[in-house]
């Protein structure tokens, strides 16, 4: 882990030593050789749990959908850059549409629909900040939040033979386990009932050990490696240095801990916002909204999904949690929000 900080912070040294209006110039290509790789991941990745995300390198096991996010953003941001009055015409908006779904398909075809959730509102935020109409705007968050309501109604209320939005099994447990809902269908017999309990038992003992983990820390924590559900194994250990790296934190440093992890994070999330106000250029201010809400939204998925404010999803918390591409997309991110900041005065 250590040594792709190493790579990630070279990297994003690199990246400011290039004016990001050169980097846009490049938008293109490397928008669509992302897409070429989701495209490839599905059919000659990896699978694991389920989801075939990641091609197997030996050393390192790539995550496309990583660094989609990152060329999405740039590649949107350069569209976005366009006068304000070619912003207003419908079929350039549904152009920015098309280079936001494109991608957002392709990984939750994988399936992948954290890391696919986290481009709407990145897309979004960066669509608003660059002038485009807020009706176009506003009907497409309407018609997502019909679909969100749609498939809480289906999930929760409907019959199993009335499915219109098709989810993988384990994406429909997570949410009744999310809304507190029993696997059991009304007319289950007992020994269904029975064996879909046990089956609720086991799909939410993560959420659950992360609870009790979050709840144990206190005030100032257990200690350095000193916490009982890390340590005994009930926080499982390939989800406690990835996804729910947050509890082990809450668990070993407690509410103090917990909060100045968030108040780091304040800083970044802060200073990116201040980067974008300070940019000469829409292209800079687009840029800079892109990562800084690209970032806000791992950071709230993760964090919610560790005290059970949202569903679990495989979301990596930037910077914290263990994983090759997470830290070089995030280093590349933040040395993207710093190059809108280091040539803020050419233009």
């Amino acid at each position: 882990q250590g040594f792709w900080y190493c790579v990630g912070l070279s990297l994003a040294v690199l990246v400011c030593f290039v004016d990001y209006h050169t980097l846009a110039r490049w938008a293109g290509p490397a928008y669509w050789m992302t897409i070429v790789l989701l495209v490839g991941v599905m059919i000659f990745g990896t699978v694991r749990g389920g989801a075939r995300r990641w091609f197997d390198l030996g050393f390192f096991s790539l995550q496309p959908s990583e660094f989609a996010k990152l060329a999405l953003i740039l590649a949107l941001a350069n569209f976005l850059s366009r006068p304000a009055e070619e912003l207003r015409q419908p079929g350039n908006f549904w152009r920015a549409m098309g280079l936001l779904l494109l991608p957002f398909a392709l990984i939750a075809k994988q399936p992948d629909l954290g890391s696919a959730a986290v481009l709407i509102p990145t897309g979004f935020a960066m669509m608003f900040v660059a002038g485009v109409p807020r009706k176009y705007l506003l009907r497409c968050i309407g018609l997502v939040g019909a679909l969100v309501i749609l498939l809480i109604v289906e999930v929760l209320f409907a019959p199993p033979i009335w499915q219109p939005i098709k989810l993988k099994e384990y994406q429909r447990q997570r949410l009744l386990v999310y809304f507190g809902k029993d696997f059991a269908p009304p007319n289950a017999t007992p020994e269904e009932k029975r064996r879909y309990k046990r089956l609720q038992e086991e799909k939410s003992y993560q959420s659950q050990q992360a609870l009790i983990s979050v709840g144990s820390g206190g005030l100032t924590g257990q200690g350095w490696r000193e916490g009982k559900q890390t340590s005994l194994g009930f926080l499982p250990p390939g989800a406690a240095h990835t996804d729910f790296i947050f509890s082990v934190i809450a668990e070993e440093k407690g509410f103090v801990g917990s909060a100045t992890v968030i108040a780091l994070y304040a800083v970044v999330l802060f200073t990116g916002l201040r980067i974008a106000g300070q940019a000469r250029d829409r292209l800079g201010k687009v840029l800079a909204v892109g990562v800084v809400t690209l970032l806000f939204s791992h950071i709230f998925i993760n964090i919610g999904m560790n005290i059970r404010l949202m569903p679990v999803k495989g979301i990596p918390l930037p910077l914290l949690s263990y994983g090759g591409s997470s830290v070089l997309a995030s280093m590349l991110a933040l040395g993207m929000l710093q190059n809108v900041h280091i040539y803020r005065k050419g233009y």
